[in-house]
C-alpha cells in the first residue's frame, strides 16, 4: 500500500506542475485545485507508514490548516495573519485611494520609471525582512498597479519583486514563516541561532543578489515598454466584495500549501532530505509549488554543517519565486495583477533556474575544485 501510496502522490505532484499551464479552468481557478490536491494527497498520505508512525489527517492538521492563514507571519515582531493584512490594507486603500493616487503620480513626476522600477524591486527586497514579505508585497502591487506601463512590463516586474522580496525576506526571523521556522530549529547548540543568525549567513549571497535584480528589472522593463508609450497613471479601486473576495482567496490558497506540505511530507521525509547536499540543493526546486517553510522543517536541523545549511535555504529561497504557488507574495502579486501561471512561469522559470545555475557554482564548485 505504501507503494501504491508514493506512486498516486507523485502523479498529484505532477498535476500540480503541469495542469495550471496546460487547463485553462484550472489556471482560473488555481485557489480550488490546489486545495483539492491537498486534500487528496493528504488522504494518500495516511496510507503510509514512516518509522512507526502514521502520516495522513488529524485533527492538528486540520486545525493548522484553518489557522495557518490568520497567524502566519509577524510585522515588528507582531504575530499577524496574511488574511487580515490583505483585507485591512484593501480597506485602507479603498479609503484613501484618491491620497495614493495623488502621492504615485508625483513620485513618477520626480523620478523617472526606470528609477522606479529599481528602487521597487530594491527597496522592497531590502526591507522584506523587517515588515515581512506579506506587506512589502502589497506595497509592491498597489503601486506597480498604478503605474503608467504596459501589461507585460508589470508582468516581469512583479515576478521579478517577488525574487527579490522573497529572498530579502530570507534575513531575518521576521520576514516569513521559513526564518522563523529555521531560527527555532537552530536555536541550540551547535548554532545559538539568534535574530541575526541568518543575515550573518545569508547577507552576503542574499544583498548583491537583490541589487542585481533591480538592474535585471530595468533591463526588463527597459525591453518591454517603450519610452514613447503614454499611460496614465491610476490607483484602481476595488469594490468591498471584490476586496473580500480577494481574501477569501488567499485564505484557501494558505489552507491548500498546508494540506499540500502535510501531504507530501511522507516523500519529503522519506527520500529528499536522505539526499547529499549538492543534490538536495536542485531538489529543493520543488518549493517552486510546495511550501518552502515545510520543506525547510524537514531538512534543517542542528546535525548539518553550515554549509549544508546555507545551500538549502537558498535553494529553497530562489525556488519559491520561480511558480506562483511557491511563495506568498507571488500568490498576492498574481491575484492583484491577474497574471496567469503561464505568464508568471514564462518569466519566473528562466530567472529562477539562471540564479540557481549561479549560486550552484558560488556554493559548490570551489570546495570541489579544492578552494574551500
Amino acid at each position: 500500500m505504501d507503494i501504491l501510496a508514493n506512486i498516486g502522490l507523485l502523479i498529484i505532484f505532477a498535476l500540480v506542475l503541469i495542469l495550471p499551464f496546460r487547463v485553462k479552468c484550472v489556471e482560473q481557478n488555481l485557489e480550488v485545485f490546489l486545495f483539492t490536491c491537498g486534500i487528496c494527497a493528504l488522504t494518500l498520505s495516511g496510507f503510509i507508514t514512516i518509522a512507526g508512525e502514521q502520516t495522513g489527517w488529524s485533527s492538528a492538521i486540520v486545525q493548522e490548516a484553518l489557522l495557518s492563514p490568520l497567524q502566519i507571519t509577524s510585522i515588528f515582531g507582531i504575530p499577524i495573519g496574511i488574511v487580515q493584512i490583505v483585507l485591512v490594507f484593501g480597506l485602507l486603500i479603498y479609503v484613501f485611494y484618491h491620497r495614493m493616487q495623488e502621492t504615485i503620480v508625483g513620485l513618477i513626476d520626480r523620478f523617472s520609471l526606470k528609477w522606479i522600477v529599481f528602487l521597487l524591486i530594491v527597496v522592497l527586497g531590502l526591507v522584506s525582512s523587517i515588515i515581512s514579505a506579506i506587506l512589502a508585497a502589497i506595497i509592491l502591487v498597489e503601486i506597480l498597479n498604478a503605474l503608467p506601463v504596459v501589461k507585460k512590463a508589470k508582468i516581469e516586474i512583479a515576478v521579478v519583486s517577488c525574487f527579490s522580496i522573497g529572498l530579502g525576506a530570507g534575513l531575518t526571523p521576521l520576514g516569513e514563516p521559513l526564518t522563523t521556522i529555521v531560527i527555532s530549529k537552530l536555536s541550540g547548540a551547535p548554532y545559538n541561532a539568534g535574530f541575526t543568525f541568518l543575515f550573518d549567513r545569508l547577507a552576503i549571497y542574499i544583498i548583491p543578489t537583490i541589487l542585481a535584480l533591480g538592474i535585471v528589472g530595468v533591463v526588463l522593463f527597459t525591453r518591454s515598454h517603450a519610452g514613447d508609450q503614454k499611460l496614465e497613471c491610476i490607483v484602481e479601486r476595488e469594490s468591498i466584495r471584490e476586496i473580500l473576495i480577494r481574501a477569501g482567496k488567499v485564505y484557501l490558497f494558505i489552507m491548500a500549501l498546508v494540506f499540500l506540505g502535510e501531504g507530501f511530507k511522507p516523500l519529503i521525509l522519506e527520500y529528499i532530505i536522505m539526499i547529499p547536499s549538492a543534490g538536495l540543493y536542485w531538489i529543493n526546486i520543488v518549493s517552486a509549488v510546495l511550501d518552502n517553510a515545510t520543506l525547510a522543517a524537514a531538512e534543517i536541523s542542528p546535525a548539518l554543517s553550515s554549509q549544508q545549511i546555507t545551500s538549502a535555504l537558498m535553494g529553497l529561497l530562489i525556488a519559491g519565486g520561480m511558480l506562483i504557488p511557491g511563495n506568498i507574495p507571488n500568490i498576492i502579486a498574481a491575484g492583484k495583477l491577474n497574471i496567469s501561471s503561464s505568464e508568471w512561469a514564462k518569466v519566473g522559470l528562466p530567472l529562477g533556474m539562471a540564479l540557481m545555475l549561479v549560486f550552484f557554482a558560488i556554493l559548490f564548485v570551489p570546495g570541489w575544485l579544492g578552494f574551500a
